[in-house]
């Protein structure tokens, strides 16, 4: 257990459950009623901010309702890309939340919080291009699970002066989050209330930090949880994977990603293996039809994915690591065919699941008309392939059918131009580019810009195959480097005089 590893003794192990519990609420109540600072609670639905928010529940809900008006806050960040047995779940506590609180005349307030669709897994992966996720280049949790909590959060500071975040983080989580949680106690500034660095106005209240993992569990199946759901059920769910621990709200990088907890993103691929999705589909034949999710997830964590990405980087740039280039996006190709993974998971989930993710979304209309708007505007691929690729993936017709891209060139048209390049793919991609720079700019009285991104694009097809692009890098790279062994040389050689004393001026 996590908490012999760390030494810790229970809690509840000098006064006893009923005891210890009526100290921890007595604590909360008075931190409650000690001003006007509005709470925001993080709630993931695992066990520890499911103990933390039941704790604040069951200690609030004892004050007089004259003395609960300051707001409780209870926040959920849904990446969109969860276990989607765990997003239900946590979507379904929400609505319980609102309704308790509501008939109980309580303070509480459940948010949903989602990323922007341009910041979503799928916008930037499909429609970006970029790869996935690695511990080198982890793009994900900034703009997945950081961005939209800071930002609710950030917004009641704007509105109230200040706030109180209560996080179920505790010491016996790991030795990096006890020794986090012990400098922090070194500067707060109240008891308990610590600092967070990138939340100014902002302190942070974790009133489990020094329970054991066996305590938080005692401590659920022993109190009934407050706004009706069933703590054993909960339990059900933990006891279906294979490794104890859950994805925590995050609101820094200090925080554990999900992929270093049992329950995260469905499509992480920060961890060698989702031990947790594939525990469920081997404990119970009601989850196989997770199976499609399990291997596209398999399918993003490809060893060697060079095949699949595009020598020049974003800029257009070719970088060398060691004389080779590092790869850049997706290529338009790859890209094409994730798109259809996802499609066609979603399409055999629908159809092969039980009734109640019948209609899953694995990918939503809003990302689909984000990816083909960044496919179409951004990337210059005026082919206008995403309507297509989605009717023939779910055989129904695309959301927004009646939309349609203006283009200088239609299919007969592009059809045209792909014969006169022949294989020659970087011509015909650069010409379709340049066509469609051009053709966005037709009703643009002022044309400022328009050279600079034509040279850019032409620099970024002035090659004539991959190859070419990285002879002419390396080639390059050599004159840079022998450029600069040359001056280093003559300023080793040149003649140095000394300085004159003051005496000898």
């Amino acid at each position: 257990m996590a908490n012999r590893l760390a030494g810790l003794p229970s809690v509840f192990q000098e006064d006893g459950i009923g005891e210890t519990l009526r100290q921890h609420k007595h604590f909360v109540q008075q931190l409650y009623l000690e001003d006007e600072v509005p709470w925001v609670v993080g709630y993931s639905g695992g066990k520890d901010s499911t103990a933390t928010l039941q704790l604040v529940w069951l200690a609030i809900a004892e004050l007089d309702e004259s003395q609960r008006q300051k707001p409780v806050h209870v926040i959920s960040t849904d990446t969109l890309v969860e276990n989607p047995i765990v997003a239900a779940w946590v979507t379904h506590s929400l609505d319980k939340i609102n309704e308790a609180a509501k008939a109980s005349s309580l303070p509480f307030v459940a948010h949903r919080l989602t990323p922007e669709v341009e910041d979503t897994f799928w916008v930037n992966l499909i429609g970006k291009g970029y790869p996935a996720p690695r511990h080198k280049f982890r793009w994900c949790t900034e703009r997945l699970k950081i961005k939209p909590s800071n930002r609710f959060i950030r917004n009641v500071v704007r509105r109230n002066g200040e706030a109180i975040l209560v996080l179920g983080t505790r010491k016996a989580e790991s030795a990096k989050r006890a020794s986090t949680m012990k400098k922090l106690e070194e500067h707060r500034v109240r008891d308990r209330l610590s600092p967070n660095a990138s939340l100014p106005g902002c302190l942070v209240l974790s009133p489990l930090e020094d329970w054991s993992n066996d305590d938080v569990w005692l401590f659920l199946m022993q109190v009934d949880n407050p706004w009706g759901y069933r703590n054993k059920d909960l339990l059900t769910m933990y006891q279906g994977a294979s490794e104890d621990g859950e994805c925590p709200l995050v609101v820094d990088t200090s925080t554990p990603s999900c992929g270093d907890s049992r329950f995260g993103c469905w499509v992480c691929t920060l961890v060698d293996k989702d031990r947790s999705m594939t525990a469920m589909i081997q404990n119970d034949e009601e989850k196989e039809w997770m199976l499609p999710l399990l291997e596209l997830r398999n399918e993003l964590d490809t060893p060697n994915d060079r095949p699949l990405r595009d020598f020049r980087r974003m800029t257009g740039a070719v970088q060398l690591f060691h004389d080779r280039p590092i790869p850049g996006p997706y290529t338009q190709k790859a890209r094409e065919t994730w798109l259809r993974r996802v499609l066609q998971a979603q399409r055999w989930v629908r159809e092969n699941g039980p009734k109640d993710v019948r209609s899953i979304e694995l990918i939503t209309a809003a990302e689909l008309a984000e990816i083909r708007r960044i496919w179409v505007v951004e990337k210059h691929e005026i082919e206008d392939l995403l309507p297509g690729i989605y009717e023939e993936e779910t055989g129904e017709p695309y959301p927004d059918a009646a939309s349609r891209n203006d283009s200088p060139l239609g299919p007969e048209g592009l059809e045209a131009l792909k014969q006169v390049c022949g294989d020659d793919s970087l011509h015909y991609e650069l010409t379709r580019n340049l066509l469609s720079l051009e053709w966005q700019y037709r009703t643009h009285l002022k044309r400022r810009g328009l050279l600079d991104r034509i040279e850019a694009m032409v620099r970024r097809g002035y090659y004539e195959s991959a190859d070419d692009a990285t002879d002419y890098a390396r080639k390059r790279k050599h004159a840079l480097d022998a450029a600069r062994e040359l001056a280093a040389r003559e300023i080793d050689e040149a003649p140095r005089y000394a300085k004159p004393s003051l005496f000898e001026v």
